[in-house]
């Protein structure tokens, strides 16, 4: 249903006054042209004549015809966004069953369709009839030319309204759909990847919430995505929210929402992620890196199920399915001073380990031919094998950083190797994650300035950048979020400095 308006005008009690219809302006209204078509409907010349000439000017198109069994067809060819209806076409009839007829018709046809009804007969309680059919509005005969115009006017405006709203919800889900479509696919064949599907498998369907556990670049996200691509709420929203990278200042704000004014630089009310959400699946990602007291918060959220925007005193009720991951081992998890025991029996009523890579050898060559394929066509280059050499040499790898660490790898080798099918030197994998440098035996206890009296000190500032972000990596067991806060960056600016390392 488009912008225009099919009108049905009755030739009964009907005035028209042509050359009042031909003027400017019709009581003080402006002549103004809408981008819309109009559709006139009458048995009567006269009437049809008068009502175009009246509409003309102010809408785009104004088209006429005699026929009502035309109405359908017509709407078939053209959009039209309303339809004002006379209840009675043939002479002497009066009883409005023609105008019920045709308005169950266009309604059949359109069920958005916008109708104002052309009453004579009958009055109000023949209006009221037909409203609760389906109809928008009524005017009575005989009309003022005012009037027709304002009703259709209004009509015409919810008519563009519905469009745009059912455009709005086509775009949503659309966008839903996408949002929520595994970013890459879960690959392997093993035992260890086996069990993780079936888990998500047998989870998915509920509302129970998940708790995945594994080490960075094991999946965890990909996982939370099949839960929900799976779940009963895959035509809903998909709402990823990192943890580790909002800030305490503004916890609240980018999870509950707030309203204009409720701090400086609130302009505008806001909606928070978990009211976005609603209805949907919610993904906590790195919930391990929550303060205690920002726990106590959420945990608060997710029993009431409940949100109250920062500035206001009304909580809005949420339905959410809850998934949640981190990358902390079990002993820190269920270590009372680091985490609330009572916010983890909350998050994982089931709980979900991604096995890290060299748990799961067997799939590595899946995993690598994957990307090279992706890799081959994202940079257009020509496809090569693997070597003997190079399999075994990525396969038998211990992956520090799991499957991400394999796909930069790959990504690395696609762009660099000359070679006609890929070697184990072109995955670099000796230096790339080299264990961490001792100190000189010159070093003094405490000391751990390296020693730049010697000629033979490393002075370049990339190596030493790599080198010190490769050893915190180590020393925190690749937990991001413990190594940004050992190097003093960001996790985004670890991110950026270990993409461009190729860590």
């Amino acid at each position: 249903m488009g912008w225009g308006c099919l009108l049905l005008f009755g030739s009964e009690h009907l005035m028209v006054d042509i050359e009042h219809l031909c003027s400017a302006r019709v009581g003080g209204l402006p002549m103004t042209t809408e981008t819309s078509a109009i559709l006139i409907v009458d048995d009567d010349e006269d009437i049809l004549m008068a009502a175009k000439l009246l509409l003309q000017r102010h809408y785009h198109q104004v088209d006429t015809c005699a026929d009502p069994a035309q109405i359908l067809k017509l709407m078939s060819d053209t959009d039209y966004a309303a339809i004002l209806l006379d209840m009675n076409f043939a002479p002497g009839e009066s009883s409005g069953d023609q105008g019920f007829h045709w308005l169950g018709e266009i309604l059949n046809k359109d069920p958005d369709a916008v109708v104002v009804l052309i009453t004579a007969h009958g009055g109000v309680d023949v209006a009221v009839k037909a409203m609760k059919i389906g109809a928008t509005d009524f005017i009575s005969k005989p009309w003022q030319n005012e009037k027709v115009v304002a009703t259709l006017s209004a009509s015409v405006k919810l008519s563009q309204t519905r469009s745009e709203a059912r455009q709005l919800k086509q775009t949503n889900s659309a966008l839903v759909e996408v949002a929520g479509q595994p970013r890459q696919p879960m690959l392997g064949q093993s035992k260890a990847m086996q069990a993780v599907l079936t888990m998500i498998q047998r989870a998915a369907p509920t509302d129970a919430n998940v708790l995945l556990l594994g080490e960075n670049g094991t999946g965890k996200e990909l996982a939370a995505r099949a839960l929900h691509k799976l779940s009963n709420r895959r035509d809903q929203v998909f709402m990823a929210v990192d943890l580790g990278a909002v800030t305490e200042s503004l916890f609240e704000s980018e999870l509950f929402g707030h309203l204009k004014g409720a701090f400086t630089g609130a302009t505008t009310d806001r909606v928070g992620r978990l009211q976005a959400s609603n209805g949907g699946t919610l993904f906590l990602d790195e919930v391990g890196n929550l303060p205690l007291h920002l726990q106590a918060k959420l945990l608060s959220v997710l029993e009431q199920r409940q949100v109250s925007p920062v500035g206001s005193t009304k909580p809005v009720d949420i339905d959410i399915r809850v998934v949640a991951s981190t990358n902390l081992p079990k002993e820190q998890l269920t270590n009372e001073d680091r985490f609330r025991q009572d916010l983890l029996f909350r998050l994982n009523t089931v709980e979900i380990v991604l096995p890290p890579l060299r748990e799961r050898q067997s799939d590595i060559p899946v995993i690598a031919e994957h990307y090279a394929d992706l890799y081959f066509r994202k940079y257009n280059k020509k496809p090569k094998a693997f070597s003997q050499g190079a399999m075994q040499a990525i396969t038998n790898y211990h992956w520090p950083g799991n499957v991400r660490a394999l796909r930069h790898a790959v990504e690395r080798a696609v762009i660099l190797s000359e070679n006609r099918d890929f070697l184990a030197s072109d995955f670099q994998l000796e230096g790339e994650y080299a264990p961490a440098v001792k100190h000189q035996e010159t070093d003094k206890p405490g000391n751990h300035e390296p020693n730049l009296e010697g000629g033979d000190a490393e002075l370049n500032l990339e190596k030493l950048e790599k080198r010190a972000i490769q050893q915190s990596l180590q020393r925190n067991r690749y937990n991001i979020s413990y190594t940004a806060k050992d190097l003093g960056l960001s996790r985004a600016a670890l991110y950026r400095r270990m993409e461009k390392h190729g860590l």
